[in-house]
């Protein structure tokens, strides 16, 4: 299956809008000849519109960290999906900071999925087991019910177009921010075995082939290849390493080449 390799930069809250425009303004050419990755752009809500501007006629695409599901309403502090889709592309769903800091579950998750999908808005949903999950042998228990929770609903008809209308990123939470990526052998297992496995329960096997799944947790310039290398991964969500645009450029040849 030919999957177009993928690389979000999610910039957590990070950036202000002048440095947002000048981290933009620094990466932009060092991707010059790249065509064959999509590039996606994940900055704070405040420096949207900034980046977006700043990405015009370029390779790179825009997303949000988050949304509400509502479209409008009596939520202070909240950003809406027909706000976010009047700027971007893509949208963050059910990170595993969002899940452990700020209380979002596996329904929370597929309220989001939905109303992003009603706004043409292409989801990178996130999944991910905790050390102590991991340690105890609950990877595959965990990460399929997050899969099968936050999907539940979705008909396949609705993302299964010309560009599958779902990413799926799985990230570790024991390797998001803490150096500890997982063994490339590890991510593989888990993204061949469950993730993909769980999509072909939850959709079919012809649409679980066709969608990007993304490694997430402690990816750099220097391990991305390795990552990249094996055939059920097809790019990577970055954190940290996206806030430099060099390191950042640098993953991103990784998934050129």
């Amino acid at each position: 299956m030919n999957r177009k390799p993928f690389v979000a930069g999610n910039w957590k809250m990070n950036k202000t809008t002048s440095e947002a425009h000048q981290l933009t303004a620094d990466l932009i050419p060092e991707l010059k000849g790249i065509d064959s990755v999509e590039v996606v752009l994940c900055p704070p809500f405040t420096a949207l519109k900034i980046v977006k501007d700043s990405i015009s006629n370029t390779i790179v695409e825009l997303g949000a960290q988050n949304m509400h599901w509502k479209s409008y309403g009596a939520f202070t502090g909240e950003v809406s999906p027909l706000m976010i889709a009047e700027l971007c592309k893509f949208v963050i769903i059910g990170h595993s900071e969002r899940r452990a800091l700020f209380g979002e579950n596996d329904e929370t998750v597929n309220e989001k999925i939905k109303s992003a999908l009603e706004y043409n808005l292409i989801p990178i949903m996130c999944v991910g087991e905790t050390l102590d999950e991991n340690e105890n042998g609950r990877t595959e228990e965990v990460v399929s019910r997050q899969l099968t929770n936050g999907l539940a609903g979705i008909d396949a008809n609705s993302i299964n177009g010309d560009r599958v209308s779902l990413v799926l990123a799985y990230e570790p939470v024991w390797a998001i921010g803490t150096g500890k990526a997982a063994t490339v052998q590890d991510a593989a297992e888990v993204i061949a075995n469950v993730v993909r496995h769980t999509l072909s329960k939850v959709f079919s096997s012809e649409l679980s082939e066709r969608v990007q799944i993304l490694y997430g947790g402690s990816v750099n310039g220097d391990n991305a290849g390795e990552f990249f290398a094996v055939d059920d991964i097809d790019g990577a969500l970055v954190g940290g390493a996206s806030l430099k645009a060099k390191e950042f450029a640098k993953i991103i040849w990784a998934a050129a080449n």
